[in-house]
């Protein structure tokens, strides 16, 4: 018999109309931790500072105390189960793990392109070709490890087009997989810049995984990024932002630089080259999974 020690978790199944409601019921009934989880299949990515989007179908589920009396909230979710919209819930009991251990045995080495590799640090690396680049990243909660095509599209373009002693500019770089992607892959320098701090406390944590210099890469704020232009601007964000940011890495990128845009969905690609093809030329386009990467070269408006 197991003598680990066991929680109480509650699991309801909701929408987003009332989730205050039902949370808040959670935290008078003692809750240790609450969590939100998509109930189908509705990816939330890059939220502004200040938001918190949320899934139209939610699973909210609550952890407790192994001796909490859960009968009150019980009855409290049965009541207003109507006008909460909850669908059903239940209670289970759970016994305490390792997560980030167990979390860890999900996730394998990733291979994009032809020689560029993704490794979580617990796995040794088992390729032995002399030309395969090895990137350590551990999953996170907030930020990308290359599992997701628009990251992935990234990756491959910087595999198979070498930023061999260029300097770079990743924008929005959250976890900083394409900074110290194109650091291992010959960059000169790259700029890393985030509207979330958190962003460069994860890219700088990377870098350090990595090996990577501290000099290699420069983390800023936007409002601190520097504004000279470079040769290469990389920007996997969404289209919106993207367009918005026009202005911005248009003025990054140097005349005949290169920029790398992804987080595009395929109907808004034509928007996107509309606003882009302003200052940019020669588009490329790359698509995997509904989502869509581009690529152009800079030139400069008489």
């Amino acid at each position: 018999m197991s003598n680990s020690p066991t929680w109480q978790q509650l699991v309801c199944y909701t929408t987003q109309q009332a989730h205050e409601q039902i949370e808040s019921a959670m935290e008078n009934a003692g809750s240790l931790s609450i969590t939100w989880q998509d109930a189908k299949d509705t990816p939330v990515l890059e939220p502004l500072p200040g938001e918190q989007p949320l899934w139209n179908d939610l699973i909210i589920t609550a952890l407790f105390e192994n001796n909490a009396d859960l009968e009150p909230l019980s009855k409290q979710l049965n009541t207003h189960k109507a006008d909460w919209f909850i669908q059903k819930f239940h209670i289970e009991t759970v016994e305490d793990q390792d997560w980030e251990r167990v979390w860890m045995e999900d996730y394998h080495p990733m291979k994009f392109s032809e020689h560029l590799w993704i490794y979580p640090s617990n796995y040794e690396q088992t390729n032995k070709n002399d030309n395969d680049i090895v990137i350590k990243l551990d999953p996170g909660l907030a930020f990308g490890t290359g599992t997701h095509p628009t990251t992935a599209l990234c990756l491959e373009w910087l595999d198979q087009n070498r930023p061999t002693n260029l300097n770079s500019v990743d924008y929005g770089c959250g976890s900083g997989i394409l900074a110290v992607a194109a650091i291992k892959l010959g960059a000169r320098h790259v700029i890393a810049t985030d509207i979330d701090p958190q962003g460069l406390i994860a890219t700088k944590a990377n870098m350090r995984r990595n090996s990577i210099s501290m000099d290699a890469i420069d983390c800023y704020l936007p409002n601190e990024c520097p504004a000279e232009p470079v040769d290469l601007v990389l920007a996997n964000i969404l289209c919106g932002p993207l367009i918005e940011l026009y202005p911005v890495l248009s003025s990054l990128t140097r005349n005949n630089g290169t920029i790398v845009l992804s987080g595009i969905l395929e109907a808004q690609k034509d928007q996107l080259i509309k606003t882009y093809s302003q200052g940019f030329k020669n588009f490329d386009i790359k698509k995997q999974d509904g989502w869509v990467r581009l690529s152009a070269t800079r030139f400069i408006v008489d």
